[in-house]
């Protein structure tokens, strides 16, 4: 199976970007994910695909974290959670809740863990549903055939 070909193919299907937050030993520590679902509305769960050997991967479980999806203003954001930091562009924090999240998000969830799940090369990570909140003024960022877009 060509590796390449079966990444574009996925690419090919839209996603929301969020940045997965949450704390270890004081610090706190993000990154950019694209694969985020509800799972279930009783109890409330989301759910969050992390590649195994990321830094998210290895430390999440156990943890209370967030989710923020991210607005078509946080482009800057969604790269500097992506290991690819942005000069100048500084981070804002809501500290209020289960987990540090980020302070103008489209959305955010905060979760206490649920249960981890092998997905390959992935980890499947379970969140039980805290807190949440929106913001209807804004638009999402998107993630399409490999590049970040605005739905217009």
């Amino acid at each position: 199976m060509d590796a390449r070909e079966l990444r574009n193919t996925f690419g090919n299907f839209a996603t929301g970007v969020t940045v997965v937050t949450y704390e270890h030993e004081g610090q706190v520590l993000g990154a950019t994910v694209n694969s985020f679902t509800s799972v279930s509305m009783e109890p409330a769960l989301v759910l969050v695909s992390l590649m195994r050997s990321s830094k998210a991967g290895q430390l999440l479980d156990g943890r209370p974290f967030a989710i923020n999806i991210l607005n078509d203003a946080q482009h800057a954001t969604a790269l500097q959670f992506a290991g690819k930091p942005q000069d100048g562009h500084a981070i804002e924090w809501n500290l209020d809740g289960e987990a540090p999240r980020l302070a103008d998000s489209l959305a955010w969830f905060t979760c206490r863990p649920w249960r981890q799940y092998d997905g390959g090369d992935h980890v499947l990570v379970v969140g039980e549903v805290a807190g949440f909140g929106h913001r209807p003024d804004a638009e999402p960022l998107v993630f399409y055939r490999g590049g970040w877009r605005a739905v217009s």
